[in-house]
C-alpha cells in the first residue's frame, strides 16, 4: 500500500535495509540462492522497503527483477515473473543487445509454450537458463510484491530455485500481506517449507516505534509537530507508515476529521470479517482498552467457543492484538471509523453492557472504566460517583494528572439536568480539581477553578489567600503570592493552624525569592505556631527546611545542613507527597549553590527525582530538581550529562515556576555551547513567564542576557541587561548578585577591547560600588558562601584591570580561585585572559603559551564553542601553536579507549560523530538523543574544527578508521 506521494522519506528502517541487503548479496556465496519474505499487515511499508533495498542491490551491482501479484488466482500463469522480465525489457538500453536478447528469448519461450509430455519440470528448467543467461555471471535478485496472490507456477518456481535446482545464484526479496494468509491459503504452505533452509528468513515488519512515528509525521507536514499533534498521530496510527503519512498530511493541510481513504481502508477491512468477529471489533472499539477477555465475553454474549474463534479471526486479520491483559485495536483509528457506524442506541446498549458487568466486579478498580461507560450510555448520575472514586482511587496512587482529569469529568457530570443539585456539593468538586491541577502543573487551571470557587463562597477568607498564594507561586507569579500570604495572616477568620500554614509556605517562597534572613525569621514564627498545633507536620518540614537553608547560608553551614536533614526526614516519615518533596528540593539547591559542595549536591537532586516521580510529581518537583541537578553539572563540567538529565526533564512539559528552572539551567548550556538561537528563545520564554517574579530567577535570567550579547558582541545590550538587574535589590544572595556584577564589568572590558562602543565610566563606577557592597554582605555570610563570592569578585578586580594595563597577576589570582572550586569554565576563561595579558606585555611568552593551551583543552572538554573560538583567535594573533593530540597525550586521558584522533572529543561530541559516521541527519541524530537539531548542528562544527575536517565524509572516516584501531 504506497502512499499517493511517495515524497516522505523512509523512516525506521535503516538497520533493516542493511540486514536484507547483506542476507541477499553479501552474504551469499557463489552458485547459492537466498531469500528473505517480509509480512506485515497493509500500509506497515513493505512495498517501500522493497524498492529502497532494490535500489541499494543494484547499486551494488545486482541485476534486479521486480514484479507484483495479481489477485486473480491462477489465471496468468508466472505472471510476476513475466512482468519483471518486460519492465527490466524496457529499462534496457541500446548498449545492452546481449542482454536484450536473453530477455526476449525468454519472453518468447513463455509465449510459445504449449502443454507436453515433459511437464511443469521441463518449463522450470528452461526457465532458469534463461535467467541464468540474462544475468551473465551476475548476482541475480528477484523482487516480487503482494505475494499472497501469487500464482500456483510461480509458487512452484520458487521452489524449484530456492532448493538450488536451477544452477544459478538467485536471491529472492518478496512482501506478503499477513492478514491474507488465512486458513489453508497455499503460500502458508510454501513458506513452511522455505524456512527449512538456512538461507531463507521470514521477517515480520513491525509498525515503527514512537520516535520514528514522530520523525515520519515531522517529515510530511515539514516541521516539528506540537507534542499534542505527535501524541495524537502516535496513538490514532499505531506506528503504520501509511496511516501515519495520511493523518499528518491532514494536518499539513488543515483537514478535519479522517480522510475517505483511510476511512474506506478500515471499513473494507472490518467488512471482511466473519459475523462474530465483526462483533468482537465493535465492541473492542466501544471498550477501554485493555478489554479483559472476561469482560469481552459479557459483553458481546456468545458462546466461549465461538469467541474465542472470533477473537483469533480479527487477530488474524490485524485488527485486533491479544496479550495477557486482554485485547487491543492494533489501530485506534478504527474506533474512530467504527463509531460513526453503529446508530446511538447502539453505541449505548454497548456501554451500558460494560457498565453493568464492570459493576458485578466489586473487587477489581474499575472506577474510571466505570464512569466512562456510564456517562456514555446516557447514565451521568451512575458517572458521577465513579468518577469521584476514580479520582480519590488516583490520588491514592500519587497519579494526580489522572486525578485532576476524573475530578474535572465529574464537574461537568455534576452540571448534567439529570443529576439533582443535592446530588454532589460542587464547591467541594471544585475544591479537589484546583488541588490535583496544581499538584499535576496545570497552574492556570487551577488559578481558574479557584476563581469559580471563590464566587461561589466554598472557602473562608484566610485559606482563600492561602491557596491562591500557593497556585500564584507555582505559577511564578512570585510577587502577587506574597501579597496573598500577607493578606491571609492578617485576615480576621484565620485560625492558629492557618496561620502557621501561611508562615511557613511564606516563609518558603521568600526562600525562593533569594530574601534568606527574611525567610529565617518567617520560618521560626511558623515553628512556633506549629508547635501549639497538633498534626503540623506540613507546616514543621516547609518551615524548618527554609530555616535550615538560612542559617546554613548565613550562619552556621554544618548546622543549617542539620536542620535540613531532619526535615527531610520527618517528611519521609509522614509520607505526605509534597513535603518529601519540598525538602529534597532545598537540601539539592543549598548543596549545589551557595555550599558548593556539587558532587553531593547533584546525587541528591537525582535521588529526590527519582523519590518524587514515586510519588507522582514528575511534573512539578522531578522537573525542578533535575534542574538543580543540571546545573550541578554544568558547574563541574560535565555538560553532555547535564545535556541528557535536560531532555529527561522536558519530557514531562512543565510549566510555571518549574519551566524556568530548566529552561534557566538549559539555557546555561546554551549559552555556553555557543546556540544562540535556542538560549534566545528559552531567556523570551522565561522572561514571559517571569512577569512576576523575584530577585533569584531575574538575576540569572538577566545574568544569561548579559553573557549571550557579549558573545554575539553586542555590548551595549550587555550593558542593558546588567544595569535592570542592578535594580533588583530585594535578595540576600549576594553570590547571583556578583556573577552579575562580574558580567558588567566584562561587559564594559569587552567595549574597551572591541573600540566600537565607548566604556561608560559611570557604569564602571557605579559596578565596583556594588561590587564593594557585595565583598561587604559576604563577610556576614557563611564560609561557603564568601569562598564563591570571592571567586567572582576575583574577576571583577581582574576585569576592571583590562580597562587599564590588564594585570596578568589579578587573572592569576582569579585562576586559583576558580581551580580550588572545580569550576572549569570560568577557571579556563581566566587562563585565557592572563594569556591576553602576558602577551600584550610582551613578557613570560612560554608561560602564556601554556595558559592558552590549558584554556583550549578544557574548552574543547566542555565543548565550549565561543570560548574556543575566542582562545584560537588570540594564539592566532599571538603564533602560539594549539597542538591538541600532542596535549592530550601528555595531560590527562579524559576518554578512555578512544583513539589518538578523537582524544580531544568530549562524550557528547562522540555521541554525535557516531551518529554522522552512520549516515544520519542532524534531525536524525537529535531526535535519537533528544536535543535540538541546532544544537546538533553546533557540536557537528566543533567535531570539524577540532578533527581539521571540512566535511562529514572526512568526519566518519577519522571515526571508523580509529574505531577500528
Amino acid at each position: 500500500m504506497a502512499s499517493d506521494v511517495d515524497t516522505a522519506p523512509l523512516v525506521g528502517r535503516a538497520d533493516l535495509v542493511k540486514s536484507v541487503r547483506s542476507a541477499l548479496l553479501d552474504d551469499v556465496a557463489q552458485g547459492h540462492t537466498a531469500a528473505v519474505f517480509l509480512t506485515g499487515e497493509s500500509g506497515v511499508g513493505k512495498t517501500r522497503l522493497l524498492r529502497e533495498v532494490g535500489a541499494h542491490l543494484r547499486d551494488a551491482g545486482a541485476l534486479v527483477l521486480t514484479g507484483s501479484c495479481l489477485d486473480i488466482g491462477d489465471a496468468s500463469p508466472l505472471h510476476p515473473l513475466l512482468q519483471a522480465l518486460r519492465r527490466f525489457d524496457a529499462e534496457l538500453s541500446t548498449s545492452h543487445t546481449r542482454t536484450s536478447s536473453a530477455v526476449r528469448a525468454l519472453l518468447q519461450m513463455f509465449a510459445e509454450e504449449t502443454a507436453g509430455p515433459d511437464g511443469a519440470g521441463a518449463l522450470l528448467e528452461r526457465v532458469s537458463r534463461g535467467l541464468h543467461l540474462i544475468a551473465e555471471g551476475r548476482p541475480l535478485v528477484l523482487i516480487l510484491d503482494d505475494l499472497q496472490w501469487v500464482d500456483r507456477s510461480t509458487r512452484q518456481l520458487l521452489l524449484y530455485l530456492l532448493a538450488g535446482l536451477g544452477d544459478l545464484q538467485l536471491s529472492v526479496l518478496a512482501a506478503v500481506r499477513a492478514e491474507s494468509l488465512q486458513g489453508a491459503h497455499p503460500l502458508r504452505r510454501v513458506l513452511t517449507e522455505l524456512r527449512r533452509l538456512r538461507t531463507v528468513q521470514v521477517l515480520d515488519l513491525a509498525p515503527l516505534d514512537r520516535p520514528a512515528t514522530e520523525q515520519l509525521a515531522a517529515a510530511v507536514v515539514g516541521g516539528t509537530l506540537p507534542a499534542e499533534a505527535a501524541e495524537q498521530v502516535w496513538q490514532r496510527s499505531g506506528g503504520n507508515p501509511f496511516v501515519i503519512e495520511e493523518l499528518a498530511r491532514d494536518l499539513r493541510d488543515g483537514r478535519d476529521g479522517l480522510s475517505d481513504t483511510l476511512r474506506e481502508i478500515f471499513l473494507a477491512r472490518v467488512d471482511a470479517l466473519p459475523q462474530h468477529a465483526h462483533a468482537v471489533v465493535h465492541a473492542v472499539a466501544a471498550g477501554v482498552e485493555p478489554v479483559e477477555h472476561w469482560l469481552l465475553a459479557r459483553v458481546v454474549r456468545l458462546p466461549e467457543q465461538e469467541l474465542i474463534e472470533a477473537v483469533r479471526a480479527a487477530v488474524a486479520h490485524r485488527l485486533l492484538v491479544g496479550a495477557d491483559d486482554g485485547y487491543r485495536l492494533r489501530h485506534r483509528l478504527v474506533a474512530e471509523v467504527l463509531e460513526h457506524e453503529l446508530l446511538p442506541a447502539e453505541r449505548s446498549a454497548l456501554h451500558r453492557r460494560y457498565a453493568e458487568a464492570l459493576t458485578s466486579a466489586e473487587a477489581e478498580l474499575h472506577q474510571a472504566r466505570l464512569a466512562h461507560h456510564w456517562r456514555l450510555a446516557g447514565e451521568p448520575a451512575r458517572a458521577l460517583p465513579a468518577a469521584v472514586a476514580a479520582a480519590q482511587e488516583a490520588e491514592r496512587l500519587h497519579g494526580y494528572a489522572e486525578a485532576h482529569r476524573h475530578w474535572s469529568a465529574a464537574l461537568q457530570l455534576a452540571d448534567a439536568p439529570a443529576v439533582g443539585p443535592r446530588t454532589v456539593d460542587r464547591a467541594d468538586l471544585l475544591r479537589q480539581a484546583a488541588e490535583a491541577a496544581h499538584h499535576c502543573g496545570e497552574h492556570a487551571r487551577a488559578l481558574a477553578l479557584l476563581e469559580e470557587l471563590a464566587g461561589a463562597g466554598g472557602m473562608s477568607t484566610c485559606a482563600l489567600h492561602i491557596r491562591r498564594a500557593r497556585y500564584l507561586a507555582a505559577a511564578g507569579r512570585s510577587a502577587l503570592a506574597e501579597e496573598e500570604y500577607r493578606r491571609a495572616l492578617e485576615a480576621a477568620d484565620c485560625t492558629p493552624r492557618e496561620r502557621a500554614t501561611a508562615a511557613a509556605h511564606l516563609a518558603e517562597l521568600l526562600l525562593h525569592l533569594g530574601r534568606y534572613a527574611d525567610a529565617g525569621r518567617r520560618a521560626r514564627e511558623a515553628l512556633e505556631l506549629a508547635a501549639a498545633e497538633d498534626g503540623s507536620v506540613s507546616e514543621v518540614v516547609l518551615a524548618s527546611a527554609a530555616l535550615g537553608f538560612s542559617e546554613a547560608y548565613l550562619e552556621d553551614p554544618d548546622a543549617g545542613l542539620a536542620v535540613m536533614r531532619r526535615a527531610l526526614e520527618i517528611a519521609e516519615r509522614a509520607g505526605r507527597p509534597d513535603d518529601v518533596a519540598c525538602a529534597y528540593l532545598h537540601l539539592a539547591e543549598l548543596l549545589t549553590g551557595p555550599l558548593n559542595i556539587l558532587e553531593e549536591g547533584v546525587v541528591v537532586a537525582r535521588r529526590g527525582a527519582e523519590r518524587v516521580a514515586e510519588l507522582g510529581l514528575g511534573r512539578t518537583y522531578e522537573t525542578r530538581l533535575l534542574a538543580i541537578a543540571t546545573n550541578g553539572l554544568f558547574r563541574v563540567g560535565q555538560w553532555a550529562e547535564a545535556e541528557k538529565v535536560v531532555a529527561a526533564a522536558l519530557r514531562h512539559r512543565p510549566s510555571g515556576a518549574d519551566a524556568v528552572e530548566l529552561l534557566l539551567a538549559r539555557c546555561r548550556l546554551s549559552v555556553g555551547y555557543g546556540d544562540i538561537e535556542a538560549a534566545d528563545r528559552d531567556l523570551d520564554s522565561v522572561a514571559t513567564v517571569l512577569a512576576g517574579g523575584g530577585a533569584r530567577h531575574v538575576i540569572p535570567l538577566l545574568t544569561l542576557r548579559a553573557g549571550l550579547a557579549m558573545w554575539q558582541g553586542r555590548h551595549d545590550l550587555a550593558r542593558q541587561a546588567v544595569q535592570r538587574g542592578l535594580t533588583e535589590s530585594r535578595s540576600d544572595d549576594v553570590g547571583i548578585l556578583a556573577a552579575l556584577v562580574w558580567h558588567g564589568l566584562r561587559a564594559e572590558a569587552e567595549a574597551h577591547a572591541s573600540r566600537t562602543v565607548e566604556v561608560d565610566r559611570t557604569a564602571v563606577r557605579r559596578l565596583r560600588d556594588v561590587a564593594q557592597r557585595v565583598a561587604r554582605k559576604s563577610e556576614k555570610a557563611a564560609r561557603p558562601v564568601r569562598d564563591v563570592v570571592d571567586g567572582f569578585l576575583a574577576l571583577c578586580d581582574a576585569e576592571v584591570s583590562r580597562l587599564d594595563d590588564n594585570d596578568p597577576e589579578l587573572w592569576a589570582r582569579s585562576v586559583a580561585e576558580w581551580d580550588r572550586r572545580n569550576h572549569p569554565y570560568p577557571a579556563a576563561y581566566s587562563r585565557l585572559r592572563q594569556a591576553e595579558a602576558l602577551l600584550a606585555r610582551r613578557a613570560r611568552v612560554a608561560t602564556a603559551g601554556k595558559l592558552l593551551r590549558e584554556s583550549y583543552r578544557m574548552a574543547q572538554v566542555l565543548g565550549a564553542v565561543p570560548l574556543t573560538s575566542e582562545i584560537r583567535t588570540l594564539a592566532t594573533r599571538a603564533r602560539v601553536a594549539l597542538d591538541e593530540r600532542e596535549q592530550s597525550r601528555g595531560g590527562r586521558d579524559l576518554t578512555p579507549g578512544a583513539g589518538d584522533e578523537l582524544a580531544t572529543l568530549t562524550a557528547r561530541e562522540r555521541e554525535v560523530l557516531a551518529a554522522v559516521a552512520e549516515g544520519l541527519t542532524n534531525k536524525e541524530i537529535g531526535q535519537r538523543l533528544f536535543i535540538s537539531e541546532r544544537t546538533i548542528g553546533v557540536h557537528v562544527s566543533h567535531i570539524f574544527d577540532k578533527l581539521h575536517v571540512r566535511t562529514r565524509v572526512q568526519a566518519s572516516a577519522i571515526y571508523l578508521r580509529n574505531r577500528r584501531g
